[in-house]
């Protein structure tokens, strides 16, 4: 009992209080997005207050225990994809949730997590800059798992999945002219993505990204209502529940994909900034920890997972303001989604696990 209270936490306050300020936040945010839905923002709670408690679980243990578990967290995620591609819950043509009975599993957060994971398990003793072999293996799995994720299909995760992994490979020392053949390559395939990969609606998105006017009462609805609803919020907002595009039901999806539209309606230019500065500290406060971290693992763990979250947060803003199509994407620590809310406790418990454990000297 004594060893067990003198037993060292690893805690980063830094990001716990930053990250405990953005869930208060976010549950503020939702539950005017909601319609003063207290049911709604009862359960988001739930999800908060389990997901600070696991974000402290996981930060506790060695970063050895992810690294040589790493291959046995992929496949477990790999699976249960699958699973929901078989036995999944079908909601609007897409099966993206397994039901566990208290809540329903979106399978895709959990594997947005585990593969970068493992790719820095897998690539941090390899020479600079990693060869061929190795960055084909890496590639491979990487498309694997993306393609899992988009025939559900989710177009949105499946590229965040895709960064998340080109951003270990990247920080792991990936070689500029493989970068560039790739990028070409890229560009030439963009007719083959366009006719064989993107389903017709998603074909429709990028068209209303373009033209959202071709379409304002269709397809072009959701981004006209999102800019509307961000620039009438001018500098200071119009004050706490008092949008009109989300309390009249011009703005959709207003808890998950466009909740950054309320919020920017309500609180203004001034309350954006706010929200935009707790999440650049938490950035920078992870890229620190990441410069400073014990082992080239580490650096690739905390690096990769903070690039995610920090695009995971670009994606949605660029999306909301019409700078890229629509594809399903919620706003870390403040969209409705436990699941969603969830992998993002996970991320930066072993972000500051990775952190926090040093190594001893040795004599």
């Amino acid at each position: 009992m004594n060893k067990l209270f003198k037993s060292k936490i690893y805690f980063d306050q830094y990001l716990f209080i930053a990250i405990t300020l953005l869930s208060i936040m976010g549950l503020v945010f939702l539950y005017s997005a909601s319609q003063e839905n207290f049911e709604t923002t009862f359960k988001q709670s739930f999800f908060v207050i389990f997901g600070l408690i696991l974000m402290f679980a996981l930060s506790q243990p060695d970063p050895d225990f992810y690294k040589n578990n790493s291959l046995i967290f992929l496949v477990l995620s790999i699976l249960l994809v699958i699973l929901t591609l078989l036995i999944g819950k079908e909601v609007n043509g897409a099966k993206r949730w397994l039901d566990l009975g208290l809540f329903t599993l979106q399978s895709s957060e959990v594997i947005k997590i585990s593969l970068p994971v493992f790719l820095a398990a897998y690539l941090y003793d390899k020479t600079l800059p990693i060869n061929l072999s190795h960055t084909f293996i890496a590639l491979i799995l990487i498309f694997f798992v993306v393609n899992l994720v988009r025939i559900q299909p989710d177009l949105g995760t499946s590229l965040v999945i895709f960064i998340a992994g080109v951003y270990i490979l990247f920080l792991a020392g990936l070689s500029w002219r493989f970068i560039g053949v790739s990028f070409g390559i890229f560009i030439l395939s963009l007719p083959f993505i366009w006719n064989n990969l993107l389903m017709p609606f998603q074909r429709q998105r990028v068209l209303t990204l373009l033209d959202p006017s071709a379409d304002p009462y269709g397809s072009g609805w959701n981004i006209t209502q999102s800019k509307i609803a961000i620039g009438s919020g001018g500098i200071q907002g119009k004050g706490y529940q008092q949008g009109s595009q989300a309390h009249l039901d011009f703005l959709p999806e207003t808890e998950t994909d466009f909740i950054f539209s309320v919020i920017a309606e309500e609180f203004g230019f001034i309350g954006v900034c706010i929200l935009l500065l707790v999440f650049f500290f938490i950035l920078f406060r992870c890229l620190y920890l990441a410069l400073n971290a014990r082992d080239r693992f580490c650096r690739l763990t905390i690096g990769g997972l903070s690039l995610l979250f920090i695009s995971t947060i670009f994606i949605n803003l660029a999306m909301v303001v019409g700078i890229i199509p629509v594809v399903g994407m919620p706003l870390p620590f403040i969209s409705k989604g436990g699941s969603s809310l969830l992998s993002f406790y996970i991320a930066f418990g072993i972000i500051i696990s990775m952190a926090t454990h040093k190594k001893l000297m040795q004599k």
